[in-house]
């Protein structure tokens, strides 16, 4: 869609939506979330009606994110109400419903999609982006998941690793937007742990833990990403570091490796590293070898394209990423910092506006048109060749 078209309705939208009961703040978020999917999803194929489809989209937003939030709530005030436990052991509520939700009868993938809905309070547009698949495609899983189930007597629990994924998820939704819950996914997960006796459980609480104690750096004042390489280490909580990394080698010493304890190992390299310039980049890159042949997952793949830019080059790095499906989220994204690295300012700069237009947040499409900005201003003033 026209963008100034867009600024102009923002306003008339928002309105719109505070008439039906929103509050003024939660209109505007879910406005600014509609923009984002017009100018993602519609570039080319704009609307007949571009302000009853961005009213339709908009306010469809604002009642997922507020099913999400009662949810929540609903949780947080049952958790609030339980009595002081007296001897015995304490049973989590929360817990047993992700292992009933992993029911026998469902496929791992519709376990976890039904899970993340109905228990962990995610959208459906959430648990959509964290598949990498369309909206529409997990709004019909999570239908035929609750088909399913309907009817089914919930006496036979899941199995341990569709809980697992589904608390990785959770986190990673948490660790990328709402504390709340990636706070939830750990003391979940810590509680797990203390029940089992699990390489990976051991594993995915290490990795919690790593990501969860750069939090305070990951963010400046004004809500904007601070980039890994960027972050003030001395912001990072040491004792959740040192917690994580003595978990994680407990585990690695059983000798039997799974993805969450690889990617926790490559999550105590950066925490190790005292300044960004000091990270073990060879390590990690061995790491994420590791990583794709026990999952062959794709953004391991292109997570491990941006180590080897680090470790090898940017060229290598670059060879490595053009091995992968373009249409990956944040391929782009990681093109244009490797273009960057090597030089290429006017190709970087190009990237950069691209991969901002795709962006999955507010937080991510801002970082990555400032880049591009950055760039473009050094290209006006003559800092970089024509070629970068």
């Amino acid at each position: 869609m026209d963008e100034p078209l867009l600024r102009t309705l923002t306003p008339v939208v928002i309105a719109i939506l505070v008439r039906r009961g929103a509050d003024f703040a939660a209109a505007e978020d879910a406005v600014q979330e509609a923009l984002i999917e017009a100018v993602r999803v519609r570039p080319q194929d704009p609307p007949r009606d571009p302000k009853g489809w961005l009213v339709a989209v908009a306010w469809r937003k604002f009642l997922d994110a507020t099913r999400a939030d009662t949810s929540r709530r609903r949780r947080e005030v049952l958790v609030d109400a339980e009595p002081t436990p007296g001897p015995g052991h304490g049973v989590d509520d929360t817990l047993q419903l992700y292992f009933l939700c992993a029911h026998p009868s469902l496929t791992p993938a519709s376990a976890v999609a039904l899970t993340l809905r109905a228990v962990g309070g995610l959208t459906t547009q959430q648990i959509a982006q964290a598949y990498l698949v369309p909206e529409a495609t997990m709004a019909q899983r999570i239908s035929r998941a609750k088909r399913t189930v309907d009817g089914v007597r919930f006496d036979q629990p899941g199995d341990l690793a569709t809980v697992l994924r589904v608390l990785y998820l959770v986190f990673n939704e948490g660790y990328t937007g709402e504390v709340d819950l990636a706070a939830e996914a750990i003391r979940l997960t810590r509680q797990l742990a203390a029940r089992t006796d699990d390489e990976e459980v051991a594993g995915l609480l290490a990795l919690m833990l790593l990501h969860h104690a750069r939090r305070p750096a990951r963010t400046r004042t004004d809500g904007s990403l601070v980039p890994l390489a960027e972050q003030d280490r001395s912001r990072w909580d040491t004792h959740l570091i040192t917690e994580g990394v003595e978990i994680l080698q407990a585990a690695l010493s059983r000798d039997r490796l799974g993805e969450f304890q690889a990617q926790a190992a490559i999550a105590a390299l950066h925490a190790d590293a005292r300044t960004a310039a000091e990270t073990d980049w060879v390590q990690i890159v061995e790491w994420y070898d590791e990583l794709v042949r026990l999952t062959g997952n794709p953004v391991a793949r292109l997570n491990r394209a941006v180590a080897v830019g680090e470790a090898d080059g940017p060229r290598a790095g670059l060879a490595a990423l053009a091995e992968l499906d373009p249409t990956l989220p944040r391929y782009t994204a990681v093109a244009a910092y490797l273009h960057e690295r090597d030089g290429n300012s006017a190709t970087a700069a190009r990237l950069y506006t691209e991969a901002a237009r795709s962006a999955s947040n507010l937080p991510e499409r801002d970082h990555l048109t400032r880049q591009a900005a950055r760039l473009n201003t050094e290209l006006h003033h003559g800092r970089t060749g024509p070629g970068g």
